[in-house]
């Protein structure tokens, strides 16, 4: 079976083809910034990039080229589209309608646009791309993967936010948590390379990238994760604040006369590490100005680090215990430094790590010492192959 694996955003089609007889990445891409005359797509196969520079106006149009690549005269990896055996959509928020991946029926999409309200930046583009595969491809079978459907184990104590409950039954306010597939992914993974089941284990996963998260897996279940009922909650991101005194947003709003849009600009694009900085959201860029004496990146570095501690530690009362803590996605797989400060903050619970084993990148390496009380490993996520195997699951069932 070929499952071709969809990731929409805003303005980007992320793509891969699967062959799930040896689960082997047949192609993949990305087409960036649709909607735009400088609109492209890079496309990869067996090591080599190609760069196609084509205006589109719609993730359809986009996703039409995309197919043209898979059957490309040259390059191609398919003769036919009759080789795609169906296709995996990832959607960011499912809320609590869907606490597993579903086949994609009308009724389910319908359901899908009901959630836009809750993330209006995330799922339309999603739901662009499932009507556009509907139209180019009708009849192929669909699935749909959530990113929330993972934290549904979270219990409802901890789920719950402390403001009158009438807005939890009116509006559904409660955490939520995101990146659930990669949390998912990595918790399995990192259980397989200790050599023990992940029911049972407590592990900490860090998805550190541009947006990012920290999850308790407790025998293989989230039960708790950081952020909450929007991707702005918990640790401090590229532009993303994370936890806030909530006063400071209407505190904000008054004195500088915000609305609504501008304050949630402001949290979304403007914080987190950039905010602090004032030099920019990637990482790259912030320790090369902290290492050069950049006072305000080396806030920002010493900010981040402390409060990504401290959610892990956070999550050792969650658990009742910590075995391992797996760091994941750009930041998380490729800043030595930032791993390197994060574990200096929790020498006190006896992490250790090896110096030598954590100068890497994009590897999958445990870094912690033999004598460290808890495991610490690198492990590279790969959410398009859980949606692969979700989605081949279900449709081998029809």
């Amino acid at each position: 079976m070929k499952v071709l694996v969809i990731n929409c955003g805003s303005s980007s089609l992320k793509y891969q083809l699967i062959d799930m007889e040896n689960e082997q990445v047949l192609a993949k891409g990305n087409y960036e910034r649709i909607g735009q005359k400088n609109s492209f797509v890079t496309h990869k196969v067996a090591g080599e990039k190609y760069v196609i520079e084509h205006p589109v106006s719609s993730h359809k149009e986009a996703f039409e080229i995309m197919l043209e690549q898979l059957q490309h005269k040259d390059y191609g990896v398919i003769k036919d589209l009759n080789e795609i055996n169906a296709i995996g959509h990832r959607i960011p928020h499912g809320t609590d309608m869907f606490d597993k991946s579903v086949l994609i029926t009308d009724e389910v999409i319908a359901e899908i646009e009901k959630t836009t309200e809750l993330a209006p930046i995330h799922n339309p583009p999603t739901i662009n791309g499932i009507k556009a595969c509907k139209e180019i491809m009708p009849g192929k079978p669909m699935v749909a993967v959530f990113d929330t459907a993972f934290h549904h184990t979270i219990p409802e104590e901890r789920y719950i936010y402390p403001v009158p409950y009438k807005y939890y039954e009116k509006y559904k306010m409660r955490k939520y948590g995101f990146h659930g597939t990669s949390h998912r992914y990595v918790s399995a993974r990192v259980a397989e390379l200790v050599g023990k089941p992940v029911t049972e284990l407590k592990t900490i996963v860090c998805h550190l990238g541009q947006g990012a998260s920290l999850c308790a897996v407790l025998n293989g279940e989230s039960v708790d994760t950081s952020m909450g009922f929007t991707p702005v909650a918990g640790i401090p991101m590229c532009a993303r604040s994370g936890d806030l005194d909530p006063s400071i947003v209407t505190f904000l709003m008054r004195k500088e006369g915000l609305t609504p849009d501008e304050i949630d600009t402001i949290l979304n694009k403007e914080s987190g590490v950039l905010g602090i900085s004032g030099i920019s959201p990637d990482f790259r860029d912030i320790e090369k100005a902290a290492d050069e004496g950049n006072e305000r990146a080396v806030l920002a570095r010493k900010s981040y680090c402390y409060l990504v501690a401290q959610y892990i530690a956070k999550y050792g009362v969650s658990m009742n215990g910590i075995d391992v803590i797996a760091f994941t996605a750009g930041i998380g797989e490729n800043q030595i430094n930032i791993r390197k400060m994060i574990c200096e903050n929790l020498e006190w619970l006896g992490v250790k790590i090896d110096l030598e084993k954590n100068n890497c990148r994009g590897e999958e390496v445990e870094i912690s010492t033999p004598d460290s009380k808890i495991k610490v490993w690198i492990v590279p996520t790969n959410e398009e192959l859980v949606i692969a195997r979700d989605t081949k699951q279900i449709v081998e069932k029809l």
